[in-house]
């Protein structure tokens, strides 16, 4: 009898398919494998393979550590039939000649920011003669939203210059700034806010103050260039008006630079952290949901966070107190001396109740789900932050105020919305845990304390947090924005 060929099997990441090797790789005999052939094939291990189509053919795609590689995909044909071997070559780019990898859509006129899934494209440097650069794209084109998500997700962190989260700020922390004429971060909001933040206590330690209690912080000494890389970019957006690559490339080569307004938050006194805008409540919870789900696709797991987040809406109880804006005062001469009046009690108000959402944001929080901003009326350098409260409502109610920030209409028009614009706010919640009965399950609960939502990364806080304006204490690469439009962007959240 004939000896039966054993069929090895490979996974492929395609929505869980998986792909058989041909049986001529069984067939191979197996040989030790030299050092040097192991460091090759460690630098060559496969990462994700699948099905796209490339140059209008379907493709079979292998990325490796090391290399993005395909092979057209062609039907059987008898054996030793040779003449079609020449499209069956296969074709590679180098990791490192790869510099953004971004989403392909198809968009229409009305809709400008959001469209058809088409696939993926990538952005590649190739050297020409006489040392010359060109860019160039290649798309991969498959309209699956999971299959591109996970090779979507996979280049980013390819291209991701930070190794760890805080990495910026170790580098930041000890690194020689006197060379450098400005800090450029290629990321979403929380590598820009991680970005900012470093180049802010590196100002105060250069200043000789102390880091972890800031009354009167210094402005940074280099301006910080944000190119939009990352799922909702709100930093970036509010700064430019659109989150456009090229638009903020060319005004950090440009040279453009506005000052921008930052908030110190802190407790007991402690610094926490600079940021730009915070949740606490609805916006706290959901974003705590969202980090247990991280195996979830981005758009997945932000969807599925929301969704569980409003089944299990309940208020926080808490007392607030703020300090109204003054807008008589001189904005400049406010942020080089600290006003007194952050001590007479006299002026600060106080309201308290049960709360679904609070939000304090110093810019206005452009995003494609809120096309008008989070906070419309606030500016990037008034001086001025927006403090947003939504009272304990019902949950039809409050999804009808969530939705509103997709259209042209107020979002702020509903009787249990109250807005306010302040300097100061201090959140103290009056529950010893949760808003949640501790009965029931409640995923977002932590030993840390309360869940925040600050410029997209989760700060989880036992006590109250006391939020303050420091007016233009930090200058960010960017124009002068034109009024937002009023076009209509459909949230896929509801």
């Amino acid at each position: 009898m004939p000896r039966r060929r054993r069929r090895s099997r490979v996974s492929a990441l395609e929505g869980g398919r998986e792909e058989e090797a041909p049986p001529e790789a069984a067939a191979v005999p197996s040989a030790p494998l030299t050092s040097q052939q192991q460091t090759e094939a460690a630098a060559e291990r496969i990462l994700l393979r699948g099905i796209f189509e490339i140059r209008r053919g379907s493709c079979d795609v292998v990325l490796s550590e090391r290399a993005l590689r395909w092979r057209p995909i062609l039907p059987e044909r008898p054996a030793g039939d040779s003449k079609y071997d020449w499209l069956c070559k296969e074709e590679f780019i180098e990791l490192k000649d790869i510099f953004s990898v971004k989403l392909k859509r198809r968009c229409s006129v009305k809709q400008q920011r959001s469209g058809t899934l088409l696939g993926i494209t990538l952005f590649i440097c190739l050297k020409k003669q006489q040392n010359k650069l060109k860019n160039s794209t290649l798309d991969l084109i498959n309209l699956s939203e999971d299959h591109c998500d996970i090779w979507f997700r996979q280049f980013k962190k390819i291209l991701a210059v930070m190794e760890y989260e805080g990495h910026a700020l170790s580098l930041l922390k000890e690194c020689e700034l006197q060379g450098f004429d400005g800090v450029v971060c290629v990321g979403g909001d929380g590598s820009a806010s991680e970005v900012a933040h470093a180049l802010l206590l590196r100002a105060q330690k250069n200043a000789g103050m102390e880091t972890d209690r800031i009354l009167t912080p210094v402005r940074a000494q280099l301006p910080l260039g944000l190119i939009p890389a990352g799922s909702t970019n709100v930093l970036a957006h509010s700064l430019h008006g659109v989150p456009h690559v090229v638009t903020a490339t060319l005004h950090i080569i440009m040279g453009h630079v506005q000052l921008v307004d930052v908030c110190t938050f802190s407790t007991t006194g402690k610094l926490l952290r600079f940021g730009f805008s915070a949740m606490f409540g609805f916006g706290g919870r959901t974003l705590a949901l969202a980090e247990k789900y991280r195996w979830m696709s981005p758009n997945q797991r932000r969807d599925f966070a929301v969704v569980k987040a409003l089944a299990k809406l309940k208020p926080e109880d808490c007392e607030i107190s703020f300090l109204p804006f003054n807008s008589s005062d001189d904005v400049q001469e406010r942020r080089e001396q600290r006003s007194p009046k952050s001590d007479c009690n006299d002026q600060w108000q106080m309201i308290q109740g049960q709360f679904l959402n609070v939000s304090i944001m110093a810019i206005p929080c452009l995003c494609s789900v809120a096309p008008r901003g989070l906070a419309p009326t606030t500016r990037l350098n008034n001086g001025s932050m927006a403090l947003i409260i939504a009272r304990n409502t019902s949950r039809s109610e409050f999804i009808k105020h969530l939705k509103r920030y997709a259209s042209v209409k107020n979002q702020f028009n509903f009787p249990f919305v109250e807005t306010y614009t302040v300097e100061e706010v201090k959140v103290h919640p009056r529950n010893n845990t949760s808003g949640y009965n501790p009965e029931e399950e409640d995923e977002t609960a932590s030993e840390n304390g309360f869940p925040w939502n600050v410029d997209g990364d989760l700060m989880e806080v036992s006590s109250e947090v006391h939020i303050r304006l420091h007016p233009r204490l930090i200058s960010l690469y960017g124009g002068s924005m034109e009024e937002v439009n009023d076009s209509k962007v459909t949230c896929n959240c509801f």
